[in-house]
């Protein structure tokens, strides 16, 4: 093949790759609704909002009634439902925009179309950090996290040469890394509360995982590691984090898909930790440690793969010539 050839190549190569970034990243965001989103109805007219619920769109709640005001408020700190809708004198909507700012618009907009009355009452029970209302910020934090770590792992793989070395170096720049990370998003720009340790160290293992997995797989199976790692967080990982959204908002499956990979699990797991007293927080823990798992063990069939073959020694004594 010629160098034009190649050029042309590379060049179709790179606008089929910028064609399916567009649909990734595009397609979700354009196909925002709630798919079974789960809220809570309580009251005398419970059973008359669900039917109506039901006829706006049958497969856009899993609706589940409580016993009262109350129970729905533990629903939503529990991270059961999204928000709830109180019946009985005046419509209460209840939401969470801390667990969905988007979630919390739609439930306030879709319960004044059912009340028939101009302004319902709307309370929100987890309310977002007062210096980040509409979780911009918040989602914004997801894809840098993602970035830095694929970085992180590109210029390991390819600047060390010893892969204990590249899992010292990976441990390093997990601590460091989630330190300095939730100084800037929990200290100065007060994105999230909560305890800075704790955040850090959330901040810090997905660091790990995410760098782990680029210089786990480079280890394994070589350089074509890095790409596959690069396609699976950045390229389907990030869009379907639901981030500045919500799983259930999201096409189907790719809203449960994305909660299995590292930064869906960020973002939910930051979210229990920062604003739902850890509510919900074990799901994403676990596939933030599976893949933190994973990467170790990549790593170590990257050293058994990189031992030179230990040489055959035959341990046979020799057999003593015949005397002639």
């Amino acid at each position: 093949m010629s160098t034009t050839q190649r050029a042309v190549a590379f060049g179709l190569a790179a606008a089929l790759i910028q064609a399916i970034m567009l649909i990734a990243f595009a397609w979700p965001a354009a196909n925002i609704k709630p798919r079974e989103l789960p809220i809570a109805v309580t009251g005398p007219q419970a059973a008359a909002v669900s039917q109506q619920l039901a006829a706006h769109d049958a497969d856009a709640f899993d609706i589940r009634t409580v016993a009262d005001e109350s129970a729905a408020r533990d629903a939503i700190a529990n991270r059961d439902v999204y928000g709830a809708i109180v019946t009985g004198g005046q419509p209460l909507v209840l939401v969470a925009s801390a667990a969905s700012p988007a979630v919390a618009q739609q439930l306030s907009a879709i319960a004044q179309q059912l009340s028939g009355t101009p302004a319902p009452a709307v309370q929100d029970v987890v309310a977002a950090d007062p210096d980040d209302p509409r979780g911009s910020g918040f989602g914004a934090m997801v894809l840098p996290l993602a970035l830095s770590g694929i970085a992180a792992g590109v210029l390991l793989t390819l600047l060390i040469p010893s892969i204990p070395a590249r899992g010292i170096g990976l441990t390093t720049f997990a601590i460091a890394g989630g330190l300095l990370s939730m100084s800037i998003i929990s200290g100065w720009l007060s994105l999230l509360p909560g305890s800075y340790l704790t955040l850090a160290a959330i901040a810090g293992l997905v660091s790990f995982t995410v760098a782990g997995t680029v210089v786990g797989l480079a280890a394994a199976i070589g350089r074509a590691g890095i790409g596959l790692a690069a396609i699976t967080i950045v390229l389907i990982g990030n869009p379907f984090s639901a981030a500045t959204s919500a799983p259930e908002l999201l096409p189907r499956p790719w809203g449960t898909i994305g909660q299995l990979l590292p930064p869906g699990a960020a973002a939910s797991l930051l979210r229990s930790v920062a604003f739902f007293d850890g509510a919900k927080a074990g799901g994403p823990l676990t596939v933030l440690l599976v893949w933190a798992v994973a990467a170790v063990a990549l790593l170590g069939i990257g050293i058994v793969r990189s031992r030179p073959a230990a040489a055959t020694v035959d341990l046979r004594e020799p057999v003593p010539a015949a005397a002639g």
